[in-house]
């Protein structure tokens, strides 16, 4: 067996470490960290000292007033400013966040793109009110591709890249992603990410290329070269945009893989695995670094003056700009979203408020002028900003839509790139097993796709795939894309094969293979945190699949789609062949490229993918590489070839611990909202699945928002002209059976801020599959309006509900079809969150 098991330096790291896995990690740390700068590594400034350039700097900086420079400092995003905002403002930059688009058209066009980018840009040179001829610049989260736009190459997400480790093949991705972002008319990105992933229950596990601090410390070095061009030749040049290092320091490390929570660490296990990322980033010229949500021992590192000046720009000779994350600064002790000198006393130069930008601007202003923050600190933040926007060219290129790329619709998802990307997929695919060497397979033989993950590219590519999460999309949303069926089904019929695609396994004439594509559903940060690796703990219709095959002695392939390793054992008994699929994106066609045969039976593309994270062998098993005891099911590194025998048998054990002391509760929308719901608007007689994160039907607008943390949230207006309503619903209304999920003392459990609210009626009902109809014609309603009245406005309460007042009604759990509908045909404002069916004894509303 061949496991290309890498070591490279942190054979030489490791002995400053006294183990990392996640029990380790919690009883060898400090206290309070030993903090000692010299032991971070004092790098070379990577770009050479320019005495032009800084006197440019210092030229401008004279001129500007205090409201310019704060200005620079505040990035809104484009949900939240107009064109004339930013005339008068002259925001140094803003961003799109994740499902955001121009207008809040999800299908708009590059040429959509490049308008605003260019109405945008003129507002910020036009000095008729702020007197500021200082260009902005966009930022956007094209992090596995140009992901935000229709139509793009979505590459693998970092973890298959991981898994590839080929540097090469990271620095062209890297080239094609800047050319189809500057094609939109965007000039910076936010990436790579370079966390080291050390616990994978952490939702943002597949950004990590590796475990391991070597390959991400490369692939930094690659991407940001491929990003930014080659330091004193192609710098910044036409074909490239600014890349961001991030998040700044120590994402990956945190307890129980809790995101945005706190890393225990030592400051030298800080620097010899979660900072390697940045060396190898600033050493090739990285002109923007990140702040990270999380916490050291206790600290916001949003709020770490020692960690953002300290190390970063003093020790580190980090000459760049730091940019906050998503309202980062507001989680600072003592700050909000609207004020926090702290978080820009500590070392962020550009504050990321993507709503409170406007009282943000005014109160730094004011904290400026009371002493709160010194002008200096001031000076030293928009001399980083200019001082990129001078290395960039921004002051001397043409406008947004009159750049050399801008509005070249042919870049987007160009046959060129997608070579690139299929080649990436093919190099990411990890071989876990292959009995009897089932693999390749013949292509010209009867084949049965099945799966709920066989056609559909969306969950194909994960989150980050045109909307924030990577739901609410369809197979349309991404033209000129190759689902794995569409690839396996092309090759082949091309070499006289036949190919069946039927999502549940059903089938009239016996395939002679059955390719089983499943996994885990698309979702972003904070929304893919999990309790424990094992995969679909209450849903185990993929695992009833495979065995269905198994029974019928029908040879299985098992394709699994996931961001993170999992406790699989049960699937991996159940399948003959078991490939590590994990979020290919748009070119599904690179998988047959490899599980295919050619016409002769020979494989045309060998597996070449090499586990970049160990494999646990438990669903609680948190394990890293030369971890002491170190005992995974698969080792990191580990990856079969053709020619390599199959290690793993069909009777790995399947016993987990027991569920006994878990807590019981359905999880409607928590973060977003959690499958299989799926998000209804309805008014009078017209209903309609929303599909983004704004949505209006009738009487009733509906807008993700947040409440603590990104789009958290859903916001409802209705307007009082009909009766209108919002539910979350089963898939197509079939019934689902969360009985045993439903805790003693249970409750509808709901966050709720009431901003107005009419004096009518307004109801929450839950539904069920009756025997008349199939549409859930069980249904049960309680009238919530008195308790939302005495709600003082404007702030978050908690609303719950006896589910006995559902129960005498008639709600059957075993049969549900929507757990939650809000009603009214009054005006009302109101946002929810937190959504879900959980134990509380003593309710808001009781039916005794």
């Amino acid at each position: 067996m061949k496991t290309k098991l890498t070591t490279l330096s942190l054979a030489a790291v490791i002995t400053m470490l006294s183990g990392c896995s996640k029990n380790q990690e919690q009883t060898h740390v400090e206290l309070e960290p030993t903090r000692h700068v010299e032991n971070w590594p004092a790098l070379k400034p990577a770009i050479e000292y320019d005495a032009d350039l800084e006197a440019q700097i210092d030229a401008l900086l004279a001129k500007m007033t205090l409201e310019q420079k704060v200005a620079q400092m505040i990035q809104p995003e484009i949900r939240s400013i107009t064109v004339a905002d930013m005339r008068e403002y002259g925001f140094g930059s803003y961003l799109n966040g994740g499902g955001a688009f121009p207008y809040n058209n999800k299908h708009a066009t590059p040429a959509d793109w490049v308008k605003l980018a260019e109405a945008l840009y003129k507002a910020s040179i036009d000095d008729s009110l702020d007197g500021s001829t200082i260009p902005t610049m966009w930022g956007t989260d094209a992090v596995h591709g140009h992901n935000n736009v229709i139509g793009a190459t979505l590459f693998p997400h970092n973890i298959g890249l991981g898994a590839a480790n080929n540097p090469a093949l990271i620095e062209k991705i890297a080239q094609i992603t800047a050319k189809e972002v500057l094609a939109t008319g965007i000039d910076w990105i936010f990436a790579p990410t370079v966390a080291v992933v050390r616990d994978d229950r952490w939702g943002r596990t597949y950004e990590g290329y590796s475990e391991h601090p070597d390959i991400v410390k490369a692939y930094s070095y690659a991407i940001v070269k491929g990003l930014q061009g080659a330091k004193n030749k192609d710098f910044l040049g036409d074909n490239r945009v600014i890349s961001t290092v991030k998040h700044f320091v120590g994402d990956g490390g945190t307890v129980d893989g809790d995101d945005q929570g706190d890393n225990i660490a030592s400051e030298k296990e800080l620097i010899a695995i979660h900072a390697q990322g940045y060396v190898g980033g600033l050493e090739a010229g990285a002109q923007s670094v990140m702040a990270s949500f999380n916490s050291w021992h206790g600290e916001k590192v949003h709020g770490s003056h020692y960690l953002l000046t300290q190390v970063l720009k003093a020790r580190m000779n980090f000459d760049g700009f730091v940019v906050s994350d998503w309202n980062g600064h507001g989680q600072i002790e003592g700050c909000t979203n609207d004020s926090c000198a702290e978080a820009i006393n500590a070392g962020i130069d550009i504050v990321m408020a993507p709503n409170d930008w406007k009282a943000l601007y005014h109160n730094t202003l004011a904290q400026v002028k009371n002493g709160e923050i010194a002008p200096a600190r001031i000076d030293d933040a928009v001399s980083r900003i200019l001082r990129v926007k001078l290395r960039a060219g921004l002051f001397d290129k043409p406008s947004p839509a009159n750049r050399a790329l801008a509005g070249n619709s042919n870049l987007i998802g160009a046959k060129s790139h997608r070579v690139v990307a299929r080649q990436a997929v093919r190099e990411s695919l990890v071989l876990l097993k292959n009995k009897d060497q089932l693999l390749p397979l013949k292509p010209n033989q009867h084949i049965l796709l099945a799966g709920d993950g066989a056609h559909n590219i969306g969950k194909q590519s994960g989150g980050w795939s045109i909307t924030w999460q990577g739901t609410n999309n369809t197979n349309e949303d991404f033209p000129g894309a190759t689902s794995i069926y569409d690839g396996i089904k092309l090759q082949a019929e091309a070499a006289g094969g036949t190919v069946t695609l039927s999502e549940n396994g059903h089938f009239e004439h016996k395939p002679d293979v059955a390719v089983v594509v499943f996994g885990e559903d698309p979702y972003a940060e904070g929304h893919g945190d999990r309790a424990t690796l094992e995969y679909k703990a209450s849903d185990k219709s993929d695992l009833a699949l495979l065995k269905r095959f198994k029974q019928l002695g029908i040879p299985t392939v098992a394709i699994f789609i996931s961001g993170r390793p999992m406790w699989v054992n049960p699937e991996l008994n159940a399948s003959d062949a078991f490939v590590a699929a994990w979020l290919p994106g748009t070119e599904g066609i690179g998988i047959s490229d490899v599980i295919l045969a050619d016409e002769n039976g020979q494989a045309k593309y060998d597996f070449t993918g090499r586990l970049s994270y160990s494999w646990p062998k438990t669903p609680t098993q948190i394990v890293n590489f030369q971890d002491e005891h170190y005992d995974p099911l698969l080792p990191y590194g580990f990856g079969l070839s053709y020619a390599d025998n199959d290690v793993l048998g069909d009777n790995l054990t399947e016993q987990i611990e027991s569920d006994a002391g878990l807590t019981k509760g359905v999880d409607l929308l928590v973060r977003s909202i959690n499958k299989p719901w799926q998000g209804h608007l309805y008014s009078s007689a017209q209903n309609q699945a929303i599909n983004a994160n704004t949505h209006t039907l009738g009487g009733i607008s509906y807008r993700t928002t947040d409440r603590e943390v990104q789009e958290d949230a859903i916001a409802l207006l209705f307007d009082g002209s009909r009766r209108s309503g919002f539910r979350l619903a089963s898939e197509s209304y079939f019934r689902e059976d969360i009985s045993p999920n439903i805790p003693t003392d249970g409750a509808l459990t709901v966050k709720v801020k009431v901003a107005a609210i009419a004096d009518k009626p307004v109801w929450v009902t839950m539904s069920c599959e009756g025997e008349a109809d199939k549409s859930g014609s069980c249904s049960a309603t309680v009238d919530i309006a008195e308790q939302l009245q005495a709600m003082p406005k404007g702030l978050w309460h908690s609303l719950s509900i006896d589910l006995r007042c559902f129960t005498a009604q008639g709600m059957d759990f075993t049969k549900t079809v929507v757990p939650f509908e809000l009603t009214t045909e009054g005006a009302l404002e109101i946002a929810l969150s937190e959504i879900k069916i959980s134990t509380d004894s003593t309710p808001t509303l009781s039916c005794n």
